[in-house]
């Protein structure tokens, strides 16, 4: 290897490390971000980085359901969609959802029935079960509220 391909691997390793120290990226949003460099130096440069540990798909997964089950009211289904969105692979997110599953039907359950008594002050029980069937909710999830 050349000094000069070197010093282009190396500036854009930094450039690729400012922009998942800033937030943490998925490898796909790296490579949609950085597609317009040369495809050699981009491969060579996440190759490096995702050995060193910087660019993991699996802890950014695991990173992001901590953080949406701490803040947000979302069924599993919407879980995996922005996962998808993400351009994380699906057996990533399915290798993660099967072996935190328990965890996960009873974060589902939880942000249901947070949404359900927001919503019951003001929408019958038929407007908040098609509500939570528009956002994915499992039937038996949409049961358990409604009988509650």
């Amino acid at each position: 290897m050349d000094i000069e391909w070197l010093e282009k691997i190396d500036k854009l390793k930094t450039k690729i490390l400012k922009y998942i120290f800033y937030k943490k990226r998925t490898e796909a949003e790296v490579r949609e971000k950085f597609k317009n460099e040369d495809n050699d130096i981009l491969e060579e440069t996440i190759e490096n980085l995702k050995e060193l540990g910087y660019i993991n798909d699996e802890n950014y997964v695991d990173r992001y359901m901590h953080e949406a089950i701490a803040l947000k009211n979302l069924s599993i289904f919407e879980l995996k969609y922005k996962l998808y969105s993400k351009g994380v692979k699906e057996e990533i997110i399915e290798k993660y959802i099967s072996a935190n599953s328990q965890m996960l039907e009873e974060y589902e359950l939880l942000s249901a029935r947070n949404i359900y008594n927001k919503k019951r002050e003001n929408q019958t029980i038929e407007e908040i079960q098609s509500y939570l069937h528009k956002k994915r909710y499992s039937p038996e999830i949409i049961r358990k509220i409604s009988r509650e």
